[in-house]
């Protein structure tokens, strides 16, 4: 793994609501199976993503591949709320076909707004690991395989106002990927103090009780949603 400094363990799972139907999830919701069905062969192109999506701070995580990609496409990489996360009949890179999402294939390509470009070499064994380092502060994202920086992949993501999903996606039968090391580092003072109160109120409901101008009030319900 690469080495992250100030970085703190964090909680997350693939989304039981936020998934295409052909992409099941292990029961403790890290793993995470495409077109298992016996009885059919893949239709479509199916993702699924995580449960926390991210606004602030840096965030880094790890997808194992449990056994070697193949097929049209299998991705990962992050998106919107809005993000497609199923294709029926159309076998597609499904992370990065539109704006709301940016992706990387184990061909080796990026991809976002449906337009790609020669990132790396291909990953065809199992167990490979692709790291992904998302910075909500510079608005970069950075890919590594196997604790090796591949290089920054994408950049201005700090101009997208929505939080941003860890995602995964499969075109072929019996993919299987794991999610393995989750952390993250918060970049300023600011979001610092917005962590901590969140954590305290522990529910929602209490920003608006908070005796804090109405700005601030605002800026910490909406932390309080999207970190």
């Amino acid at each position: 793994m690469p080495v992250l400094r100030d970085h703190t363990c964090e909680s997350w799972e693939w989304d039981t609501e936020g998934k295409s139907p052909d992409a099941y999830l292990s029961p403790c919701r890290q793993a995470v199976y495409f077109h298992i069905s016996p009885l059919l062969e893949s239709q479509g192109t199916a993702g699924v993503r995580g449960t926390k999506g991210f606004s602030y701070g840096e965030h880094y995580w790890e997808i194992e591949f449990l056994e070697p990609p193949y097929g049209s496409s299998v991705m990962v990489g992050v998106g919107t709320v809005n993000a497609r996360l199923h294709a029926g009949e159309q076998f597609i890179n499904l992370i990065g076909m539109d704006a709301e999402s940016w992706g990387l294939s184990y061909k080796g390509f990026l991809w976002h707004n449906g337009r790609s470009r020669k990132y790396t070499e291909p990953f065809y064994e199992r167990n490979t690991v692709i790291g992904v380092l998302l910075d909500r502060t510079t608005g970069t994202l950075t890919f590594y395989r196997n604790g090796e920086n591949l290089g920054l992949a994408f950049s201005d993501l700090d101009q997208v106002g929505n939080a941003l999903y860890p995602m995964v996606s499969s075109t072929a039968p019996e993919t299987e990927l794991q999610l393995g090391l989750r952390t993250f580092r918060l970049s300023s003072l600011q979001e610092h103090c917005m962590h901590t109160i969140t954590h305290c109120l522990g529910h929602l409901g209490h920003t608006h009780l908070l005796p804090l101008p109405r700005v601030l009030r605002c800026q910490i319900h909406t932390y309080s949603i999207h970190s």
